[in-house]
């Protein structure tokens, strides 16, 4: 730090009335800061990659293996932070049944053939890290086109984030009764609140197998491209100019002009216009294939 005229550090302590001690804590302080965020990223990894299933002491056993030097207290008080534990617990909460019973929704997704579009829905979560703070990102894509038809960005990991992305989502394409809505076993997807949206609109849930990673492979690549091609390309100022930028993705590029191989080149929006010329009136939603095993 560069002398205030002639002022030695000794005599601005002297005259700020702080110790010299204070004074080097405080410009340790962004080395700190640094070293935290860096710490509850690695948090986030393990708790993300686990679905939730891990509580503070089996999250501070993974961080230690990755050779950080952690004590479970501080991994705790940075999970009930961060509304890590709050899920955790809403999970095993014995009086509500509802969620116990939706680990036995099937996998509905890897037995289906799409035909067109609103037919198969699928969700995902994910954080994004920003200078001081740390945000979350819920999607729906219509699998068909790989569109993205709802999303919604969230200081919070209650189930209200991915409600408010289901329901912009629902907005935007006016389903007809029985799409199927894929997600992974994550508690925000079996919470009542998220169960009682799907049934209003006559969606069936259908969930990935624990510790399977490909069943829900199309939305976590696209979260993938979104955060190798914008988020970590950019610098924002804050929460409002991310999201900002998220909407511009999503909404102006990603969907209408960005070219997606799986779609034979064409953009997702390109693709649904295509196909639906092709068929004339549209597919209906009850257009599926289902097949055994």
């Amino acid at each position: 730090m560069r002398l205030q005229g002639c002022l030695s550090v000794e005599r601005m302590c002297q005259l700020a009335e702080v110790s010299r001690a204070g004074f080097y804590r405080y410009l340790q302080r962004g080395s700190e800061t640094e070293e935290a965020l860096a710490l509850r990223s690695a948090i986030q990894d393990v708790v993300m990659e686990h679905r939730w299933r891990y509580g503070y002491r089996r999250v501070a056993e993974a961080l230690r293996t990755q050779g950080w030097i952690v004590n479970h207290k501080r991994i705790a008080q940075i999970m009930r932070e961060d509304n890590l534990l709050t899920v955790q617990r809403d999970w095993f909460r014995p009086a509500d049944h509802s969620l116990r019973a939706a680990r036995i929704y099937l996998n509905l997704a890897n037995r289906m053939s799409v035909l067109g579009p609103n037919q198969l829905w699928v969700a995902d979560i994910t954080y994004i890290r920003l200078t001081r703070e740390f945000v979350y990102l819920a999607v729906v894509l219509d699998l068909f086109s790989r569109k993205v038809i709802g999303w919604a960005l969230g200081r919070s990991l209650k189930a209200q984030l991915p409600v408010c992305a289901l329901e912009r989502a629902i907005a935007n394409r006016r389903p007809p009764p029985g799409v199927v809505h894929h997600s992974d076993q994550g508690v925000q997807y079996a919470s009542r609140e998220y169960l009682q949206k799907l049934k209003e609109h006559g969606m069936l849930p259908s969930m990935s197998r624990p510790a399977n990673p490909y069943d829900n492979a199309t939305c976590e690549s696209f979260l993938k491209t979104l955060k190798r091609e914008e988020i970590h390309a950019g610098v924002y100022r804050d929460f409002e100019d991310l999201q900002e930028r998220v909407e511009e993705f999503v909404e102006r590029y990603y969907n209408r002009c960005r070219l997606h191989s799986a779609l034979g080149y064409c953009s997702p929006e390109d693709f649904e216009k295509k196909a639906s010329a092709k068929s004339g009136a549209g597919h209906a939603a009850a257009m599926m294939t289902f097949f055994d095993g």
